[in-house]
This record gives structure tokens, sequence and C-alpha cells, in this order.
């Protein structure tokens, strides 16, 4: 969900040929220390810094293990790893997005983690994220960063419009966004084309994509159609910026807020390190962070993503026991508060968000619209049926084909990978 990964492709290369399973490792003995292998999937440039910090803390602390540290480029980690572990050569442990963990645990390459070292620490950790990382009854992940979207914000300009507070419904953010264009001369609002940002319109009325408990396909039912028409209309009236269907459609709204020239938009915390490097937010504090607006059921609700840290089940013991006390270290409250004040993301245990955590503004932000962020439903093909909808979103937001007919489209399309699911 985020801008792409900065990673050259010979280290990639060279990293990924190096990294066979732990227990492969030809270098590691029963009297030497134990090499295991982390892909680390976060932003290189960004990111991965702390996270190769961290890895030299723990070697430091646990002198009989050693970390190969490989940072995979986020867009490329899930089939990379799918293939790795499908021919036994997988790492010892994934910094794996929650929405890949059904279907690698559905094919038995995740560790269950209840009972381990890992999850020591079980009841620290926010009671949703647990279950996020379930999968028919067991635990296949420890959270690391947790994230959802929220409507964020200038201050300024919303200030300078008369606004006083942020819009609470889909129509006082068209009826505010017309304000800050009649106002201020810069577009109110910019929204995604992408699927997983329509979530929020789904979940203000009551629906999703699929109904799992029914086994149902209803993504083009007549409660999504509303929320999908909703999302649609704020493509179009004054203050409204149109569809960008280009390539760098996610580049151009980014740009476009960090520099003032858009006062709203719908975003996670993953940018909150690029937010604070655009000239509108020298000043921190001008960023402001919202619930996303409710839909006509008056409930708001937002997707809630993240990573956890998941264990590889193909590796030996001695590798699986070193990845189990590499994981509690990573997720520990230190680490997490550490990763927070570094990355401005966000922890997964309360204990980990120290009054310096809650400082940074756009963490405490986010914070505090965790509330709404709704777990995705435990369905190993949930994270596959964003792409046919990409598909026919993207030609909708464009004009090319109607609502109906992409939404009719989608379905046909999902239907096929959920074969068992009726409409």
């Amino acid at each position: 969900m985020r801008r792409g990964t900065v990673a050259t492709a010979l280290i990639a290369t060279l990293a990924l040929a190096a990294t066979a399973c732990g227990g492969s490792d030809g270098g590691d003995s029963s009297d030497g220390p134990v090499t295991i292998t982390w892909w680390d999937t976060s932003n290189a440039t960004n990111e991965a810094p702390t996270y190769q910090a961290l890895v030299k803390s723990f070697e430091k602390a646990n002198p009989k293990i050693k970390v190969s540290y490989v940072n995979v480029p986020f867009d490329q980690a899930q089939n990379k790893f799918d293939t790795a572990a499908g021919a036994s050569g997988a790492p010892d442990v994934l910094r794996s997005e929650v929405g890949w963990t059904p279907a690698f645990a559905k094919k038995g390459y995740f560790l269950p983690l209840d009972g381990t070292e890992a999850l020591a620490d079980q009841s620290k950790f926010e009671p949703n994220l647990i279950k996020q990382a379930q999968y028919d009854g067991k635990t296949y992940g420890v959270p690391l960063v947790t994230d959802t979207l929220a409507l964020v914000y200038n201050k300024a300009i919303l200030k300078k419009a008369g606004i006083t507070q942020p819009p609470t419904t889909w129509d006082e953010l068209k009826a505010d966004s017309f304000d800050i264009d009649a106002k201020e001369h810069v577009y109110g609002y910019w929204g995604s084309e992408a699927a997983y940002y329509t979530e929020p319109f789904l979940y203000g009325e009551g629906t999703d994509m699929v109904d799992t408990t029914a086994k149902k396909i209803t993504v083009n039912s007549a409660a999504a159609k509303k929320g999908y028409r909703t999302w649609l209309s704020l493509f179009d009236g004054q203050g409204l910026h149109r569809a960008d269907t280009t390539a760098d459609s996610y580049a151009h709204r980014q740009d476009a807020f960090v520099s003032g020239q858009v006062a709203m938009m719908l975003e996670g915390p993953w940018e909150i390190t690029n937010f604070y490097k655009g000239s509108a937010f020298k000043d921190k504090s001008n960023l402001g962070i919202a619930t996303v607006p409710a839909g006509s059921t008056g409930k708001a609700g937002a997707p809630t993503g993240g990573h956890n840290l998941s264990v590889y089940a193909g590796s030996d013991s001695a590798h699986q026991q070193a990845a189990l006390k590499f994981v509690k270290f990573m997720t520990s409250a230190a680490s997490q508060s550490t990763i927070a004040l570094k990355n401005s993301t966000l922890p997964t245990r309360s204990d980990a968000y120290t009054a310096a955590v809650k400082a940074d503004p756009g963490i405490a932000g986010f914070q505090s619209v965790l509330p709404a962020a709704q777990p995705r439903p435990a369905l190993p093909e949930y994270s596959s049926l964003w792409n046919p909808l990409d598909t026919e979103l993207l030609k909708v937001a464009g004009g090319k084909e109607s609502l109906d007919k992409g939404l009719g489209n989608a379905e046909l399309a999902m239907a096929k990978l959920v074969p068992d699911f009726g409409k």
C-alpha cells in the first residue's frame, strides 16, 4: 500500500541467491553460531536502517546467533517467499504483510507460534492484531507494526477556510472541499483509485467484498454499490480532484498533499516520514489525522494492515529456536518503541507507546483512529481479490466503464478465485 521500495537489482539478486533455508547453511555447526536468514520487507531507504541496527543489537545480546539480513522489495516479497518455501529454501523469518498469513499458513509454510517463546508476551499485544495473525485457530505471526487508513489533512488550510473540525461524513467532506477550493484555491480532497482505499466506503455501508460466514461474493451487492457510488462521486465536483489513472497516481497524490496543493486524502502511517519531508508539514503539528468519514450506516471503518514476523516451518529445530528468540526480541516493547521513534510507525503492543513515542503527532494521531480499524477476514484468497477490483475500478474512475459493468466483471473474476463462494 505504499510507494515502491528502493533496492538495487544487483544487491537483491546476490542476497536472495545466498539465502537458502537456515538448516542448509554449511557454515553452522553444533559448536558454532547458528545463522538465520531474515527477509525484511520494509522501505529500504526510510525504514531498513533501523531494523539493521536492531539486528546488530540482537547479535550482541545473543552471540551464538547470527542474522543474515536481506531487504526484499515489498511488492516482490510475497511471490518470492511463495516460490522459495515451495522449494524448501525460504528464509527462517519473514516480515509478512498481515494479509499473507492465511495463504501461507494454509500451505504449511509458517510455523504455529502458540506456546512458543515468540508469543510469551501475547497479552501485551492488541487482541485484534493477534486475531489477524491467526488462521484456523492457530497463531502464525507476532505483530511487529500495524497500520490503518485515516483521513489525513492540512490543519492550516482547513482553518483558513473556516473549517473548525475535519469532516465525519462523506457529504461533509464534499461540502468542506467546495469551501476550501472557493476560499483557498486548492483542492479539498484527492481520492485513490486503488481497491484497498475503497474499503472504508464498503465498511461504511456495513459490507465487504465477500461475506466469509455466508460464503458469498458481495462486491456487487446493493450495499457495496452504494459505497462505490460514494467513492466514485468524490472524483467529480468543485474542490474534488479528478481521477488520476496514470501509473504514477500514488506519487502524484502524495506530492500534492505534502506541498499543500490538496487539503485532505485517505492515507496510512507508512507515509508519516514522507509527510514530514514536505513543505506543508515542516511544522509536524500541522498534520491532522482523523477517523475516515462514516457511510450511510453512521459507522466508520478502515482496514487493519501492518506486518507480522513469521517463522518458516521448513527450517530445522536449531534454526527455528533461534528464529523464535529473534522474533521475541524484535517485537519486544523496547524494540517496537525504537522502531516507532526512528520510523514513525505504529507499535502493536500497548507498553511500546511510551511518552516519547506519543510525542510524534503522526503516531499519536494514527493511534487515536485504531478503534475504527477492522481486521480482514481470515480468507487465504482475500488479498488476491483486490487484483481484479483494481483493474475494474481504474476503468470506472477513468470513465471508460460503468460502475455496474466494472463491479460485474470484478464479481466474475472473484468467483474464479473463490469458486466455493456464491453470489
